[in-house]
């Protein structure tokens, strides 16, 4: 069953070590899933690339400005939608994370004006609908703002040396 996608709310949990999205959290069409590192990050890298090639403002600014063309819009984006913010409960997050299945896939889709967000898990459960390019950009800051407190946007270590090559290396003669 797809429920109507009205809210969501992101919440990097550390013991599972992922991101469960709290559809319509408190309501009676309610879903959650558990995102995966590795999948909120392809949705991330993925979606902000295909907004930016959706956006009219940044088509119309000449080629070194459309970078700051498409933060203009975002930062627009969050200012339009703050008022639409709110605080879920805990107690309807924690109630949200027992049921949460794991998600299968996430899909972004342009639709007129606006685009389709879908979510589903493994079960074939998940919720979808329209937003508008504003709500949008929120949805995706929330979820950035969840994958830089799970740090996973930390660049990968250093390669350290091949303990090998130090192995291999001439040993010091004693006399």
């Amino acid at each position: 069953m797809v429920r109507g996608l009205t809210s969501i709310t992101f919440v990097y949990v550390p013991r599972e070590d992922r991101i469960m999205a709290a559809i319509n959290p408190g309501h009676a069409n309610v879903w959650s899933c558990w995102l995966t590192r590795r999948l909120a990050l392809a949705v991330l890298e993925r979606a902000t690339e295909y907004i930016a090639s959706r956006s009219d403002l940044a088509q119309r600014a000449p080629a070194q400005f459309r970078g700051d063309a498409i933060a203009f819009e975002r930062d627009a984006a969050i200012a339009t939608t703050a008022p639409a913010m709110s605080i879920t409960p805990t107690a309807i997050l924690q109630t949200s994370a027992t049921a949460a299945e794991l998600a299968d896939r996430l899909t972004i889709s342009q639709h007129g004006d606006g685009f389709r967000l879908e979510l589903h898990g493994q079960s074939e459960e998940g919720a979808a609908g329209m937003v508008k390019r504003d709500e949008l950009q929120r949805i995706l800051q929330m979820l950035q703002a969840e994958v830089a407190k799970a740090g996973w946007l930390v660049p990968p270590a250093k390669p350290q040396a091949d303990p090998t090559a130090a192995a291999t290396a001439p040993k010091p003669a004693r006399h």
